[in-house]
C-alpha cells in the first residue's frame, strides 16, 4: 500500500529563502552584500492562484491562527555530507549536533526577536535548525509583508486506480515573502504560509474486478478469490527476510524506540486490534502517539488513516519488545518536514521511517512554475543528514509505479524516481513480488497466472492475464495496471560516494515494453512525454545513468502477494476494515524500520544510516546478506530496469532482498 500522492503540488506559501553568494574579497563584499535591513524576496513556494482552477472568495482574516516553520542553514554542511556517506563512527547526541552544525544563538535569537515584534511566538528545536512559530495571519502578513487571501481549490480526479484531492477552501499567498537580509541570509526554507493538504491517500490494492470479492465470505482472505498469496502478516515478512534468527537469540527490539513519521491520524485501537488478534504477537512495548503542529486531525480514510495503520502495525508486530512513537502531523510541507525534525530533535528512536512522497518530476515542475521552494529537498535533507550523525537509520518507500513514478502525481510517462526517497542520506525501501500461482476472473473468462520464483515488483507479468479476462489489447491493460518497484537515477540528487565503486549503480539493463511519446511543454523549462506506444517483446537493451541510484534494498510489496490491513477507517468508504490484498512499498519501509530495532537490540547499539554499511557488504568483502535478483529479462523488472547479470546492484531492487540475520553479522 502507498497513500503518498499529490495531484496539485506540494504547499501553497513554502519560500525558498535567497542569499546572495560570498564574495571573494571585502570590497566585493562591499559592493554586492545588501544592507542588513534591506528586504529580501523570499523565492515563492506553491502560488494558490497558481492551483489549477483556484479562485479567490476573500482575504484571509487576520485572526486566522497559522504554524510556519523557519527552516535554518545547517553549518559545515559539506562536511556533513561527507561524514555521512562514509560512515558514522561516532554518533553525537543533539547538543553536540547544534554545537556543531547548528545555527548560532544570536542569529536564531535575530530571527525570534524580528518575529516578536509582529506577535508571534517562537519555538526553537533542540538542533538549532528548526524554528516553529505560531500567530496569526495577520501577525505573519506583517512580519513577511505578504497579504494571505481564501482560496477555493476544486478537486482533482484519481487516475489509474489512485485517489484524488479533495475540494478545500485554504488560506495561501501568491507573493514572494521578504525577510531583512540579516535574516534571509541563514534561513534555508520558510513552509507553511498556507493550511492546504496536498498529499492524499495513494492506497494499493489488488484489483477487485479482476479478483471477484466473494460476498459470502466472512474471511478476508478468502474473500479474495484466486490469490491465496495475499493475505501475509509480519510474521511471515521475518519468515522470508531471515528475521527470524534473531528472534532466535532473544532479540525483540526489546529496549529499544522506533518513530513513524506521518500525514494522517492513526484510527484508535487499529494496531492493537491488529497485533491481538490479526497477528498474534505478545508486545511488550509502548506505544505513543505525538502530534506535529498540531496535528493531522480526525482519523480519515481519505485523509490516509489506513497508511498510518499499517505503518504502526507492522513496525510493532516485527519488533515486538520495542516503544513505538507514532508523529503524526498535518498534510502539508511543514508538518512532514517537522515530523522528521522533531524525531531527530527528540533523538529518542533509533530508527524512523516514512511512506509518503511524490515523484521528481512533479517537484521539478512545481519548482520551474514557481509553486514550490528550491530548496524543498535541502530542507529534508537536512533533516536526514541530522538522524545520520545522531545514529539514527531512516528509511523512505520508494514508490509503486515501477520506473515510471511520475505516471502516479503529474501524468507524464518518463522515467521518475521518488522524493524524498531519492535522498543520499535515508535508505529507499524497494519492492519485491513472491512466488505465487492464482486465477484471475473477468467479463471474458478466466486467466491462471504464476510467478515461479521472487522477482522484482513489476506488473508486467498481469498484463496478458487482464487483457484476457477483460477483452482489452494487452496495450490497454498495461496502461491500467501501472504498477511496481520504484526505482530508477535521481535527476536531482547526486550519486553518493557510497555507491560510487558498486558494481551496476552506474549502469542498467532495461526491458523497454513502455516507450515515452507525444512530449509536451508541462511548464516553461520541462517538456516531457505524455503518452507510451507498446512492446509485448521487449529485447534486453543496457545504458548509462546518473545521479543517486534509487532503491537501496527490497523485499515483498506487490499487493497480489502482499499483507493483512486492519482500518477502522475504510468503514467510512464501505469497506471490510479487515482486508487482504494489500501491498506497495509503504509496507517496505516500516518493516525494514522494526527489523532495525530488533538488530539493535540483538548488538546492543545503534547501527545508525544502513547505506555505507550495505554498499560496503557488495564490495566482495565475505558473503554479501542481499540476493540481487540480477536476471535481466522480462521475468525481472520494475517495468523498465531489469537484473544487472554478475553485478551487485541494479535499479528495479538495489541490492536485492536481505538476509536480515547475516546483514546484523555485518553491522
Amino acid at each position: 500500500m502507498r497513500r503518498t500522492r499529490l495531484a496539485v503540488g506540494i504547499a501553497l506559501g513554502v519560500a525558498t529563502v535567497m542569499a546572495p553568494v560570498a564574495a571573494l574579497s571585502t570590497s566585493a563584499s562591499a559592493a554586492t552584500t545588501p544592507a542588513p535591513n534591506t528586504p529580501e524576496k523570499v523565492a515563492a513556494g506553491i502560488s494558490a492562484a497558481a492551483l489549477p482552477g483556484a479562485t479567490v472568495f476573500g482575504d484571509t482574516p487576520a485572526s486566522t491562527p497559522e504554524t510556519v516553520s523557519f527552516i535554518l542553514d545547517e553549518q559545515n554542511l559539506a562536511g556533513l555530507k561527507i561524514q555521512v556517506q562514509l560512515g558514522i563512527h561516532k554518533d553525537l547526541s543533539v547538543s553536540q549536533f547544534a554545537s556543531e552544525y547548528g545555527q548560532s544563538s544570536s542569529n536564531i535569537a535575530a530571527l525570534t526577536s524580528y518575529l516578536a515584534g509582529f506577535g508571534i511566538k517562537t519555538t526553537v528545536y533542540a538542533d538549532d535548525i528548526d524554528v516553529s512559530a505560531t500567530g496569526t495571519a495577520g501577525d505573519f502578513d506583517s512580519a513577511l509583508s505578504v497579504t494571505q487571501k481564501q482560496y477555493h481549490v476544486p478537486a482533482l480526479a484519481g487516475r489509474d486506480g489512485y485517489s484524488g484531492v479533495p475540494a478545500q477552501d485554504v488560506h495561501g499567498t501568491a507573493q514572494a515573502p521578504l525577510l531583512p537580509y540579516r535574516l534571509s541570509n541563514f534561513v534555508l526554507a520558510i513552509l507553511g504560509l498556507t493550511n492546504y493538504g496536498p498529499y492524499n491517500s495513494q492506497a494499493l490494492h489488488v484489483d477487485t474486478k479482476v479478483t471477484k470479492p466473494q460476498p459470502s465470505s466472512t474471511n478476508a482472505c478468502l474473500a479474495l478469490a484466486g490469490i491465496p498469496a495475499g493475505c501475509n502478516l509480519p510474521s511471515d515478512f521475518a519468515s522470508n527476510y531471515g528475521l527470524n534468527g534473531l528472534y532466535a537469540k532473544g532479540a525483540t527490539g526489546k529496549g529499544q524506540t522506533l518513530a513513524i513519521v506521518t500525514l494522517a491520524a492513526v484510527d484508535p485501537g487499529a494496531p492493537q486490534y491488529f497485533w491481538a488478534n490479526v497477528a498474534h504477537v505478545n508486545r511488550t512495548g509502548s506505544l505513543t502517539i505525538e502530534n506535529i503542529d498540531g496535528g493531522p486531525g480526525a482519523p480519515s480514510n481519505v485523509g490516509g488513516s489506513g497508511e498510518s495503520d499499517l505503518d504502526t502495525e507492522q513496525s510493532g508486530a516485527i519488533a515486538s519488545g520495542a516503544n513505538v512513537i507514532v508523529y503524526q502531523a498535518p498534510n502539508s510541507d511543514p508538518g512532514f518536514v517537522d515530523g522528521f525534525f522533531t524525531a531527530a530533535s527528540q533523538n529518542i528512536a533509533s530508527t524512523v521511517s516514512a511512506s509518503w512522497g511524490e515523484s521528481e518530476t512533479y517537484l521539478e515542475s512545481s519548482i520551474l512554475a514557481g509553486q514550490e521552494a528550491s530548496t524543498y529537498l535541502a530542507a529534508f535533507d537536512e533533516a536526514f543528514l541530522e538522524m545520520a550523525i545522531q545514529g539514527q537509520s531512516g528509511f523512505l518507500s520508494s514508490g509503486d509505479q515501477g520506473a515510471y513514478d511520475a505516471s502516479g502525481d503529474l501524468g507524464t510517462t518518463n522515467l521518475s524516481v521518488d522524493t524524498n526517497a531519492d535522498s543520499p542520506y535515508i535508505t529507499a525501501a524497494g519492492g519485491t513480488t513472491l512466488p505465487w500461482t492464482g486465477t484471475l476472473t473477468g467479463p471474458d473468462g478466466s486467466a491462471t497466472v504464476t510467478v515461479p520464483a521472487q522477482r522484482a515488483w513489476g506488473w508486467d507479468y498481469l498484463w496478458p492475464a487482464i487483457a484476457k479476462i477483460t477483452g482489452e489489447t494487452e496495450a490497454e491493460a498495461a496502461e491500467s495496471a501501472i504498477g511496481g518497484d520504484g526505482g530508477g537515477f535521481s535527476q536531482l540528487e547526486p550519486r553518493p560516494s557510497y555507491q560510487l565503486f558498486v558494481a551496476g549503480t552506474g549502469d542498467y539493463h532495461a526491458v523497454e515494453y513502455l516507450t515515452p511519446t507525444e512530449y509536451e511543454t508541462i511548464v516553461t523549462g520541462l517538456s516531457e512525454p505524455t503518452a507510451w506506444s507498446f512492446n509485448p517483446t521487449p529485447a534486453v537493451t543496457t545504458g548509462i545513468g546518473s545521479g543517486r541510484a534509487v532503491p537501496d534494498v527490497s523485499a515483498d510489496a506487490d499487493p497480489y502477494t502482499g499483507y493483512l490491513l486492519y482500518a477502522p477507517s475504510f468503514a467510512q468508504a464501505g469497506d471490510p476494515v479487515l482486508e487482504g490484498g494489500w501491498g506497495g512499498t509503504s509496507f517496505v519501509a516500516p518493516q525494514l524500520n522494526a527489523s532495525t530495532a530488533v538488530i539493535d537490540s540483538y548488538l546492543g547499539h545503534r547501527v545508525g544510516f544502513w547505506n555505507p554499511t550495505i554498499y560496503g557488504t557488495s564490495l566482495g568483502f565475505g558473503t554479501s546478506p542481499f540476493t540481487p535478483l540480477s536476471t535481466a529479462s522480462t521475468s525481472n523488472d520494475n517495468l523498465y530496469y531489469t537484473g544487472n547479470p554478475g553485478q551487485a546492484y541494479n535499479q528495479a531492487v538495489g541490492l536485492g532482498y536481505p538476509n536480515l540475520t547475516a546483514l546484523a553479522a555485518r553491522f
